[in-house]
């Protein structure tokens, strides 16, 4: 087999390259096809927990209830 000259070379990095890429575009496309599933899952048991009344409590009463359970920090 003939030697692959400078610019032989060079189109057969890109097209390696290219197809590199291609196969990590096609798995960042599936993780997001995963992302957008999951999202559309969780919108929909979020939905049906509110509407069966489930709430969480309001941010006023959390932030005094985090500020209580603080540990207060010893200055050097």
């Amino acid at each position: 087999m003939a030697e692959l000259t400078e610019q032989q070379g060079h189109l057969k990095s890109v097209i390696e390259q290219q197809q590199s890429l291609s196969q990590e575009v096609q798995q960042l496309n599936a993780a997001l096809e995963n992302k957008r599933a999951m999202f559309t899952k969780l919108q929909g048991v979020r939905e049906y927990l509110e509407q069966t009344g489930v709430e969480l409590p309001k941010e006023e009463e959390a932030t005094e209830e985090a500020t209580a359970v603080e540990p207060e920090v010893a200055e050097s």
